[in-house]
């Protein structure tokens, strides 16, 4: 592939400084190198982003506000087949979302909930404790973002959780070798 170059933007005011992210995209489309005049798809795809931006930070607040309907849903009916899934699939929808809207220190403690989900043999043994720290860490994360510790923070309490949520799993799969070695033997597949 041809090497493009790219890199982040940093705006710098008084009290703070935002950080536009490089854009690894083009090399993901094609090894051609753009010729001026073509149709872009990429420059189509980020200024369909950039129309959409400020729209993600309420866009967030929905991916939240779902998840945590969904942790209210498992709260009181237990662990169905329907909450898990629901439950699963909004937090599954951070983890993949978070970066894009802005937000990727959100994405570890939404995968450590999916982590917990696919993993737990029974879920009905997930203790509502251990769903509710992952939801109300996703919604403190993400509400905290403008911090200037805040990916301290979410390192930190992601780190935890991650840490608790394996400790589970560990104990719950304990007849189960092939399921330990996917739990404790790979990192995590969430951009850092």
């Amino acid at each position: 592939m041809a090497p493009h170059k790219n890199t982040a933007a940093i705006a710098t005011y008084g009290d703070h400084e935002v950080i536009k992210p490089e854009n690894k995209l083009r090399k993901y489309v094609s090894d051609t190198p753009f010729v001026p005049g073509e149709d872009d798809p990429v420059a189509r795809a980020e200024a369909a982003l950039a129309a959409m931006s400020g729209e993600f930070g309420s866009m967030m607040d929905e991916e939240c506000d779902r998840l945590d309907k969904e942790r209210r849903a498992v709260l009181k009916h237990g662990f169905t087949k329907a909450t898990t899934e629901k439950l699963f699939h909004a937090a599954h929808d951070i983890k993949g979302q978070a970066a894009t809207f802005g937000y990727p220190a959100v994405a570890s403690a939404a995968d450590s909930l999916c982590r917990l989900i696919e993993y737990t043999p029974d879920t009905t043994r997930i203790p509502t404790k251990l769903v509710d720290q992952h939801v109300d860490a996703v919604r403190a994360i993400y509400r905290e973002y403008t911090r200037s510790d805040a990916q301290d923070l979410a390192a930190l309490l992601s780190s935890r959780l991650r840490e608790v949520t394996d400790e589970f799993l560990i104990r719950e799969n304990r007849n189960r070798p092939d399921i330990l070695e996917q739990i404790t033997g790979g990192p995590s597949i969430v951009p850092e």
